[in-house]
């Protein structure tokens, strides 16, 4: 039997997913959800317990006492500042060793990660080895194709991001003819849609292309869609999307193509350009 799993949970559906994966495979977790960002309603029916995203000491704590030797961090975390992180002890110390407070995304869950391994024992693992299909096969995923005005568009975003990638901006950018009306940020990808709504011009609707960063630490931040993307890109006229080949967790896969075909909404799979 696979060890038991903990599941330090953030925002949004991946969390839940993964603990599908490990009933059905009747793998036993635990889940710690930081207060703030993970909601505990989702969790009343599963071993959980809240804890503040500051208290890394208490986190340790729970987790040893439940056995856990094994760790997946799935959901999005909105990052607060330092104050309103409140740190204890353990957690100052995290920061003050790494320099973590500078770092950008990236470079603090590449930091995070090195923590957990080398000085508290635990082994990381990706959301990917643990739910299936995350390679994906190249063009589209549903009924809907890409005619030569949404390929444009498409290797537009993905010049984009091969240029922005290595400064640790975002996974996501929006372009419309040809013209780039958004970057993903702090904001994270729904926010970018309903930003760019309000830039759109008449006639065909515009494309998110979502890709992975160069040298992207994927074992705690692979780009994520479900069947809400494919909602807020319909809502606010947008033609499709792009996403990374090479890996890519798609939340309750056959509702969100089913979801797209029916809303017209394109899924492309692409592969990063060559550098």
């Amino acid at each position: 039997m696979a060890s038991k799993l903990g599941i330090l949970a953030g925002g949004g559906d991946l969390p839940r997913q993964i603990i599908a994966q490990c009933q059905s495979e009747n793998r036993p977790f635990f889940v710690l959800g930081f207060e703030g960002q993970a909601n505990p309603a989702d969790y009343q029916d599963v071993p959980f317990r809240a804890v503040r995203l500051g208290a890394a000491g208490r986190s340790m704590e729970i987790l040893r006492s439940e056995n856990i030797s094994e760790i997946v961090m799935a959901g999005h975390i909105r990052r607060p500042s330092l104050a309103a992180l409140r740190p204890d002890k353990v957690t100052m110390k995290f920061f003050l060793k790494t320099g973590a407070k500078s770092l950008g995304d990236d470079g603090l869950l590449t930091a995070v990660i090195r923590y957990l391994e080398e000085e508290e024992g635990f082994r990381i693992v990706g959301a990917s080895s643990l739910l299936p299909n995350v390679t994906l096969p190249l063009g589209p995923l549903g009924r809907h194709g890409v005619d030569d005005d949404a390929h444009a568009d498409i290797v537009r975003g993905l010049e984009v991001l091969t240029i922005i990638g290595p400064a640790d901006v975002g996974q996501g950018v929006v372009v419309q003819d040809g013209i780039v009306l958004g970057v993903e940020a702090i904001e994270g990808t729904d926010a970018l849609i309903e930003r760019c709504a309000a830039l759109s011009r008449k006639g065909k609707g515009a494309v998110l292309v979502k890709m992975r960063k160069p040298g992207q630490e994927t074992r705690v931040d692979l780009p994520t869609i479900g069947p809400g993307t494919i909602r807020n890109l319909s809502k606010n006229g947008f033609r499709g999307i792009a996403i990374d080949a090479g890996g890519m967790i798609i939340l309750d896969r056959e509702e969100t193509l089913s979801l797209a075909d029916k809303l017209g909404v394109f899924i492309q799979a692409v592969a990063p350009l060559e550098t």
